[in-house]
């Protein structure tokens, strides 16, 4: 793990162009911010960039800052009463996560990077001093908390209930929401599709061998494949329809 302080009052220093140019910050927790505060704060926020499968943070340890995703996609596990591991929920660009510390509680999953990441780490004090007598910041964060638990009804609602394939389906859909300009999406492990959808490897391999046959998926150089967004719409129809 690399981190860096970001100092943006020094235009020399390479952190203070890339807070400048964050292409996410209008969409960031602190976008709510203009210069003159972001210039309060930046000596305590901390880039950081880590690769696939490294950890984020652990489950039960002490939430002592959240983070917002610049780039790239971090999933979120627990392992159930009898050991096994499930993925119960994906973040990508623009996502604020560990949001547990902000309540002063413990990391409630294992957060793991799927593909490389770039994360701001802010610490939790940080956070709680720019909600005392803000009306914006406090708001912004109700908002976040909104969209996590809109994002992990949405994961049981789609994922975790009906056939297997149609779950296959609503999940490359919702990593078609994270694909770059050419359609490339991160494709999870066998092991990992069937811990996310609650079905065995050999479900997940046969149905991704399928959809690869079908056109709806064409494998790329590492964890990634190119996603036919057409063939996956007619996928999905077909499949409301049945």
């Amino acid at each position: 793990m690399h981190a860096i302080p970001i100092y943006r009052q020094d235009g020399a220093h390479p952190q203070a162009h890339a807070c400048a140019a964050c292409e996410v910050r209008s969409t960031a927790l602190f976008g709510v911010l203009d210069d003159a505060g972001l210039d309060r704060i930046h000596t305590q926020i901390a880039s950081m960039t880590l690769e696939p499968d490294a950890v984020v943070y652990d489950r039960g340890t002490a939430g002592l800052a959240v983070f917002t995703i610049r780039e790239g996609l971090v999933r979120f596990e627990r392992s159930s009463e009898h050991g096994d591991r499930r993925i119960v929920r994906i973040a990508g660009r623009g996502d604020l996560i560990g949001q547990e510390a902000l309540l002063h509680r413990p990391y409630a999953d294992d957060a793991v990077a799927c593909t490389q990441v770039h994360l701001c780490r802010i610490p939790r004090a940080l956070v709680d001093q720019l909600t005392l007598g803000r009306d914006a910041l406090p708001r912004e964060l109700m908002l976040r908390w909104q969209r996590a638990l809109d994002a992990a009804e949405a994961w049981v609602s789609d994922l975790s209930t009906g056939p297997a394939r149609r779950r296959l389906l609503h999940l490359l859909q919702r990593l078609a929401g994270h694909a770059g300009p050419d359609s490339t999406i991160w494709l999870p492990r066998r092991e990992e599709i069937g811990a996310m959808l609650d079905m065995t490897v050999e479900t997940a391999s046969r149905l991704v061998s399928t959809l690869r046959r079908e056109g709806v998926l064409t494998l790329a150089p590492g964890r990634s494949a190119v996603l036919d967004r057409a063939a996956l719409r007619k996928a999905l129809l077909a499949e409301g329809a049945a």
